[in-house]
């Protein structure tokens, strides 16, 4: 069971849920804003206790999700943790249109648009 950080514009909350509920039920530990942060928490704090404990950071992306700055320092951060080899890896993935970062043009992403079923498969897969 791999522990999972999704990073997500808002706009995209539905499939960043459901994306959430199926990794779930392949059986990692997902951290998700909206089931993690409670009334009185400090946004920064939660987010970053997230991104230090997941293994591996799904960076969702689709038309929606052109300059995000939360979304901007998550990936951010995951990626000089990835650089600097303390055990984080981005996983990128298209919801619907969009295109990751320059940066990260090089890194295999899922097409949850094409399939979303077979895009699952793929994403579970390359976490264990």
């Amino acid at each position: 069971m791999a522990a999972v950080f999704i990073s997500y514009r808002s706009t995209d909350h539905a499939e960043a849920e459901r994306l959430a509920v199926d990794l779930r039920g392949h059986g990692h530990q997902v951290w998700l804003d909206t089931w993690e942060l409670r009334p009185g928490d400090s946004v920064v704090q939660k987010m970053d206790d997230g991104l230090a404990a997941a293994q591996y950071l799904v960076l969702c992306y689709s038309t929606n999700s052109t300059r995000s700055p939360w979304q901007s320092r998550e990936w951010m951060s995951a990626l000089h943790r990835q650089v600097s080899g303390k055990g984080v890896k981005l996983l990128p993935v298209i919801l619907a249109g969009g295109e990751a970062p320059a940066i990260l043009a090089d890194i295999k992403h899922v097409d949850l648009g094409a399939d979303w079923a077979e895009g699952v498969r793929a994403l579970a897969a390359a976490m264990k």
